[in-house]
Formats: C-alpha cells, structure tokens, sequence
C-alpha cells in the first residue's frame, strides 16, 4: 500500500540521509573506493533479491546511489523503508 506524505516523513527521520524526491525515497553513498562501492552494491542485491524489491541503483566509481519505489503501487510503500533499513545497516558492517 502506498504510503502518504506525513507517513514518509516520519519515517524518513529514522534513516538520515535519505529523501523523498518524485515519489521515491533515495540516497548517495560514498564509499572508498570502486572495490568497497561494487562490494557494498552486491550486498544490496542479494538483500534485495531476498525481498523479492529491486532498487534502482547507479554507480560512479566510488558512489553509489540509491532510488527505492514501488513500481507497481506507483509510489513509495513499507518495502522501500524496510529494504533502505537493511542497506543503512551494511554501511557499519
């Protein structure tokens, strides 16, 4: 189900650095180096592929960004909150 604007917000305050930009939450991660942000990205799809949730990913080198929306209800739902929770969490990994 698609969540609603205050909804995000308040969950927004529990992932620092992330936002809710045209209807996705999303964040840039910069890692060491190309190694550390291809290591950091196959944890992300392995999660994800778990979740049966796919993000939007692109790689520049070192950084990585991220863009979680639900495709098929056309806007941002739990899911996306909770697969960006499982990403925050390989960063202190």
């Amino acid at each position: 189900m698609k969540l609603k604007g205050q909804e995000i917000d308040e969950r927004l305050l529990k992932l620092p650095g992330w936002q809710y930009v045209d209807g996705a939450i999303k964040k840039e991660y910069k890692l060491k180096d190309f190694q550390e942000a291809m290591a950091f990205v196959v944890k992300i799809a392995l999660a994800a592929e778990k979740m049966d949730h796919h993000p939007d990913i692109t790689i520049e080198y070192n950084r990585v960004k991220i863009n979680l929306t639900t495709y098929s209800e056309e806007g941002v739902t739990v899911k996306d909150f909770n697969l960006a929770e499982k990403i925050e969490k390989f960063i202190g990994a």
